[in-house]
């Protein structure tokens, strides 16, 4: 009987050393296919629009005063900034089809679209697009507005911004008008 306990647990080891074999062989492959897909884990999806400061919250110690006239079709728009101080510049780097949402700003902004077109859209849903190497004023003070990125590639636009607050948003939330809803 020993004999034949032994002849069995003979004829089981090769059988265990197989069966061990085949699980490493799989754990091995599994291990490199997740090692291969680290680098695709670790890569951020881009933010549909990111933000990036390239300037602090900036005051002039001077005495500064600004008036900037928007010409367009429908007539001449001035505005008087009293104290244009506390400036700030960002670069704003919007995905595809990505939108702002519908906002104003405390003060007026000068935007330079820098990379790919940004369409820029007024309360009464008429849009204007800007492409790469052209500028516009944003008057602030209440003009609400949205922007979107029409292309199939990045966008990317600087911004400087009077009259920004000492900290938080740069953008004053507002309601979607009736035309866009």
């Amino acid at each position: 009987m020993k004999l034949r306990h032994v002849m069995r647990g003979t004829e089981r080891r090769p059988q265990m050393k197989k069966s061990m074999l085949v699980l490493t062989a799989a754990l091995l492959t599994l291990g490199a296919i997740g090692i291969g897909m680290l680098p695709l884990a670790a890569q951020e999806v881009p933010l549909p629009i990111a933000t990036e400061f390239l300037s602090p919250r900036s005051v002039f110690p001077d005495d500064v005063n600004m008036k900037i006239k928007i010409k367009s079709d429908g007539g001449t728009e001035v505005v008087k900034v009293v104290d244009p101080s506390r400036t700030v510049t960002a670069r704003f780097t919007i995905q595809p089809e990505a939108r702002f949402p519908w906002h104003s700003h405390a003060g007026p902004v000068v935007v330079n679209v820098v990379q790919g077109t940004l369409v820029f859209v007024e309360t009464d849903c008429a849009e204007r697009a800007y492409p790469t190497a052209t500028a516009f004023v944003d008057a602030g003070h209440g003009h609400v507005h949205s922007a979107y990125n029409p292309t199939g590639g990045e966008t990317v636009i600087v911004a400087t911004f009077f009259e920004a607050p000492a900290e938080g948003s740069l953008l004053i939330p507002a309601d979607t008008p009736a035309c866009a809803a």
